[in-house]
């Protein structure tokens, strides 16, 4: 075997770890760039509407919401009555709510919850203020209030939507504007 002169071994030794910091740096990169690629989403799974495993609800559309609650503030401004209107769907999720000139502050968040009560009990919340003398509790159900000004609409008997109105004098006004707003809903 041939003698390397110390000038060989250095740049020999120099290639050997520039070569082996190659692939340690190579082998560094491909684990992080593995990392931070995302895991593989999971296959989706089908649910067959066939099996039963599912159902169908029906909801107002947002031009039907609009016009229900339109209709609503009409109603309340034929009576130079400032309100709060708001439609939330079968699921007590606001779909429209609308705060009429002159609307006072606590009319709006009101509304919401007489809209979401009278959807929640599929009933005018009138009716359901008077069922508190029974169940007093009832009144401790987070997001409702059981004062007249709410009105369920329905599709074959089922609740859909629900319009609350809040603002006028009385909670009997409130509930009669709801009703309007149900009832443009059949034109």
């Amino acid at each position: 075997m041939k003698k390397m002169t110390l000038r060989t071994r250095v740049l020999t030794g120099t290639v050997a770890a520039g070569a082996l910091a190659a692939g340690l740096f190579g082998t560094v990169s491909a684990n992080a760039a593995n990392a931070a690629a995302p895991a593989a989403a999971p296959a989706a799974v089908m649910a067959d509407a066939d099996n039963g495993n599912t159902t169908t609800s029906t909801h107002l559309t947002i031009e039907a919401a609009t016009k229900a609650a339109q209709a609503t503030l009409d109603a309340a401004e034929k009576e130079n009555q400032r309100v709060s209107v708001a439609v939330v769907d079968r699921n007590g999720n606001t779909i429209v709510t609308l705060r009429g000139d002159g609307a006072g502050p606590q009319s709006y968040e009101s509304a919401v919850k007489k809209a979401y009560t009278a959807v929640s009990w599929n009933a005018p919340t009138s009716v359901l203020a008077g069922r508190l003398a029974n169940a007093p509790t009832l009144k401790d159900i987070p997001g409702t209030l059981f004062l007249a000004g709410g009105a369920p609409v329905t599709a074959k008997g089922a609740p859909i939507a629900g319009i609350g109105v809040a603002g006028a004098p009385s909670g009997d006004l409130d509930e009669k504007f709801a009703q309007a707003g149900v009832a443009s809903l059949a034109k």
